[in-house]
């Protein structure tokens, strides 16, 4: 019994000279992040909202001042008219990071032209802050469809672009709308525009209009004078044709007298015009000097010696009033570089002495 007493105390004594030691379950390491955020580039789609207005300088024979321009149907501008757009701006890392947006004028399609006018921010499209985004505007990234407006990602803008004068903006010239955030990134339109601006218009004349011994109760025509559209190449000017007259004298003191006084009126002279499919023998003859057409298709000249009443004009001046589709007469209409053939007949009164050297027949091209 004693024994055993012993090696009890002696194990206790062992035992308690042995170190502690620590348990734990959990263990750990810190691990650094490194996130990069995309920098967007701005998206800018162009909703329905796309209109060409007039200007006040030559407003058309349809559109005034600051209305619709409806009657342009090729890409040339001149001073004073308006292309306008209504945009969609999208920015993911939020539309307060986009700095500016603006129309730009240049000789590339695409970003970087010169900066010509800036967009003024709207609140909404159609109605204010309006939740859903129409489908004319086509937003989308890549295949995903953008329905939803989110006001901290996306805003409006309406853009004016005006054509100034032909000192700064002459020729071809690449129109679009651009948007730029703040690290210079650049969003620009898809649907790039190509204007010709400020073209230069002019009537070329073939020919002379010259009557030599004219016998006095007769009818007798001139050599064929081609009149043409002589505007800029590659413009797309199509222009409205139209012809006027004054009466004629004979600048000499022959004592001249047709065939009553000095004078040979304009209503003694009658053309006949071709353009195409079209000429003068299907003309309606509204308004001309001499009344309707002839038995052989050639019509009367009006009165008039400037472009200066655009309404009488409009209504019965023109060279060929024919084949009319809405307020234009199509067959009276030039292309760049086309030609209409117009032969003329003198009925020269009797009695008739002089020589009438001294009056006009004038071409008139308008620019629609």
């Amino acid at each position: 019994m004693r024994t055993t007493l012993n090696l009890l105390v002696l194990s206790l004594l062992v035992i308690s000279v042995v170190p502690s030691l620590v348990s734990a379950a959990e263990t750990g390491i810190g691990v650094g992040v490194n996130i990069e955020t995309e920098d967007f580039e701005p998206l800018v789609f162009m909703c329905d909202n796309r209109v060409v207005f007039d200007d006040a300088t030559e407003p058309g024979r349809v559109s005034g001042d600051g209305q619709e321009l409806v009657e342009r149907i090729n890409n040339y501008a001149f001073e004073g008219e308006q292309v306008h757009w209504q945009v969609l701006v999208m920015d993911k890392n939020g539309i307060d990071k986009v700095k500016d947006v603006y129309a730009t004028v240049g000789s590339s399609q695409g970003a970087g032209n010169d900066i010509e006018v800036n967009c003024r921010r709207t609140s909404g499209y159609g109605s204010p802050e309006q939740s859903i985004i129409a489908e004319s505007c086509n937003a989308r990234i890549l295949e995903e469809e953008l329905r939803t407006f989110n006001s901290e990602l996306m805003a409006y803008y309406d853009c004016t672009f005006t054509v100034e004068t032909s000192d700064s903006m002459y020729g071809e010239h690449w129109i679009t709308v651009e948007a730029e955030d703040m690290d210079g990134l650049l969003g620009t339109m898809d649907e790039n525009e190509y204007w010709f601006f400020n073209p230069v218009i002019a009537l070329s004349i073939d020919g002379d209009l010259t009557f030599d011994n004219v016998r006095p109760g007769t009818d007798s025509y001139s050599s064929t004078l081609l009149v043409g559209n002589d505007a800029d190449q590659g413009s797309g000017v199509m222009m409205d044709m139209f012809i006027s007259g004054t009466d004629f004298y004979d600048s000499a003191s022959s004592g001249a007298k047709c065939p009553t006084t000095n004078q040979l009126s304009l209503d003694s002279f009658r053309y006949f015009a071709t353009n195409g499919a079209y000429s003068t023998s299907q003309d309606i003859g509204n308004g001309r000097g001499a009344g309707v057409r002839d038995a052989e298709g050639y019509v009367g000249i009006g009165y008039g010696i400037g472009f200066n009443n655009p309404n009488v004009f409009y209504n019965g001046y023109e060279i060929l009033q024919a084949q009319k589709v809405g307020p234009y007469y199509t067959a009276n209409l030039l292309a760049p570089g086309a030609e209409m053939a117009v032969t003329f007949k003198l009925s020269l009164p009797e009695p008739c002495n002089g020589d009438f050297d001294t009056g006009s027949i004038y071409f008139w091209g308008e620019a629609i």
